[in-house]
């Protein structure tokens, strides 16, 4: 291994990171953390190919293009209107809301998303950010009780309080406003036959419904959906959804004032307003009130590369970006390697504890985002790994927020904020050369649990710092209303030469950034197709502790990573990462972890 830059003797200005603030931020329970997979039935010829070979472990080979997802039937969906000519916005739209109904856990109308367009006109990358908002009547104490301390996690999720203004409609709106020609109603058919006629539980979905009885069986409209007579759904059910068929039929009508004004509107905010035992604060007015936001991307240049995501209030693209910074001044040749394994772990942690201090809502505190991916800054961080030789350990022993360059001289406390991994990924490419990436989320396994209108509410206020200071500073991750929560969301498009090459996101939690991070270094580096890079075992390091993923042929790397001085574990890393290499024809990915499937033409 070959380190490819002298660096200038300098001392960091560094901020230690309490090991019991990393415990906290380190999101030790993963609420949808199966890996089933079953047989599907009534799908199309293609579908029925496209799961055997990601069985096989090969990728979709595609000439035109291609669409990538988390289930079969919104997959193809969405290849259905690529088919008959419709952009890759388009098809986003049938597979969102079709989504919403067969992986209610995941995503759906009460949640939202982000969204990386390149487009093949103009070479140009667009962000959209539809992440929810904080309701007006939000304080920064909104997750503490009468004492000022924290609540559980949990007892802020189970209700209203957690529910922030959804924007996955308004998103879907805007980003067809801006590069579909299909018409509008027609996208949201597909997802109201379904709902109509019914559609067969998946095993994912079943097996989550199952895990998370308990807290689905708290409000009667949700256990009467997903646990009717105290039974969890069961896969193969035939499950109907008129009260959703109903609200796409009314959005299909009247566009997304249908579901941020009248009688909608009215219902979400009576649901959050009135849950019982955990009241939430969100009004008509935040809901009228919303609208997406468009965002510089965040690219950052990786070997011959750009990488291309989304900036804050996503910690996605800046996270991922100073993983692949960092390790950029080494040289990756081989996943077998323990000391690869060393710098792209420490490469990490020192990321993660960046992202703790600085990476927040750039509308309400000042994000040296900038500084943050600087290539001399990336280097200097990048020597705290290649110097690092303690005791014997090659490991760092402890890692802390560097001193990016910036013009705004604040300081911040350490965030010490959850965030789980229900979520959902769609990569897209159409006929015409236009790529999407969108990552989407009700936050939580099936989010606030609230059920309305035939679709489940996020969760997403509990990506919010339920502390407001740490050590005398103020969190830049705080509550505040109108703001956006942190995400880890992290669709990507991978750039060479101003074209695109690589269009990927994964759920995860604040694993996203580890997943992505990796499968971009196992094919750009390591040299694996996109399904190989895809299905390779994980290995992700957010805060000193090294996780491999259980029952893997990289669990050999347990005693040499130990050997270097990390605490090693071994764990279920259910990813759900989806990806479409593009070059001469595309090639399609999708997780084995996950039911999704990749479709091309």
């Amino acid at each position: 291994m070959t380190f490819r830059h002298l660096f200038p003797s300098c001392l960091l200005t560094l901020f230690l990171v309490s090991p019991a603030l990393a415990q906290q931020a380190a999101d030790a329970v993963a609420p949808e953390n199966d890996t089933t997979v079953g047989a599907f039935t009534g799908l199309s010829d293609d579908a029925q190919a496209a799961l055997a070979t990601k069985e096989a472990g090969q990728p979709v080979v595609a000439e035109d293009w291609m669409v990538v997802a988390a289930n079969p039937l919104a997959v193809e969906a969405g290849a259905e209107v690529l088919a008959n000519g419709g952009t890759a916005a388009d098809a986003m739209i049938a597979v969102q809301t079709v989504l919403g109904l067969v992986e209610p856990q995941s995503s759906g109308l009460g949640g939202g998303a982000f969204l990386v367009w390149y487009d093949a006109a103009s070479g140009e990358i667009t962000t959209l950010d539809g992440r929810e908002t904080a309701p007006i009547a939000a304080t920064p104490q909104l997750f503490q009780d009468e004492n000022g301390e924290p609540l559980g996690f949990f007892d802020a999720v189970v209700g209203g309080l957690s529910v922030g203004t959804p924007g996955t409609p308004k998103l879907m709106e805007e980003a067809h406003r801006r590069w579909g020609r299909a018409n509008w109603a027609s996208l949201l058919q597909p997802a109201i036959t379904l709902a109509d006629d019914g559609f067969a539980v998946s095993p994912r979905m079943a097996q989550s419904i199952a895990n998370d009885a308990e807290r689905l069986q708290r409000f009667p409209a949700t256990a009467a959906y997903f646990v009717p007579d105290g039974t969890p759904l069961a896969a193969g059910t035939l499950l109907q959804n008129p009260d959703y068929a109903d609200t796409l039929r009314q959005i299909a009508e009247r566009g997304t004032d249908a579901f941020y004004t009248g009688p909608i509107a009215e219902d979400i905010v009576a649901t959050v307003r009135n849950a019982a035992g955990n009241p939430g604060v969100l009004s008509t007015l935040d809901l009228a009130l919303y609208d997406v936001a468009e965002r510089d991307p965040v690219c950052v240049p990786y070997r011959t590369y750009e990488v291309c995501g989304m900036g804050p209030p996503s910690s996605g693209a800046l996270t991922v970006g100073q993983i692949l910074g960092i390790v950029n001044n080494f040289v990756l040749e081989d996943p077998q390697d323990a000391d690869e394994w060393r710098l792209i772990g420490d490469a990490s942690r020192l990321a993660f504890a960046d992202r703790g201090r600085y990476m927040a809502d750039s509308d309400f505190v000042p994000v040296p985002s900038q500084g943050l991916v600087d290539s001399d800054y990336l280097m200097e961080r990048a020597a705290l790994i290649e110097g690092d030789r303690t005791d014997g350990f090659d490991a760092l022993e402890s890692v802390a927020p560097g001193d990016p360059t910036w013009d705004h001289a604040q300081l911040w406390g350490d965030d010490v904020s959850l965030e789980f991994p229900s979520t959902s990924h769609i990569s897209i490419v159409d006929g015409d050369g236009n790529a999407l990436s969108m990552t989407t989320t009700i936050e939580n396994g099936f989010g606030s649990r609230l059920f309305v209108r035939g679709f489940l509410l996020n969760n997403e206020l509990t990506d919010f710092s339920f502390a407001t200071h740490n050590g005398g500073y103020p969190i830049a991750n705080r509550v505040e209303p109108g703001k956006r929560p942190r995400s880890s969301m992290a669709p990507t498009i991978v750039t060479q030469d101003g074209a695109p090459v690589l269009v990927i996101g994964s759920p995860g939690g604040s694993r996203i950034i580890g997943y992505v991070a990796q499968a971009i270094i196992a094919h750009l580096d390591w040299g694996m197709d996109v399904q190989q890079a895809i299905a390779m075992p994980h290995l992700v390091n957010r805060f000193g502790t090294y996780d491999i993923e259980e029952g893997s042929e990289l669990v050999t790397l347990e005693a040499p990573l130990t050997e270097l001085g990390y605490e090693v574990n071994l764990r279920d890393l259910n990813s759900g990462l989806h990806a479409i290499a593009i070059g001469e024809t595309l090639h399609g990915g999708a997780d084995p972890r996950r039911e999704g499937i990749a479709l091309g033409q």
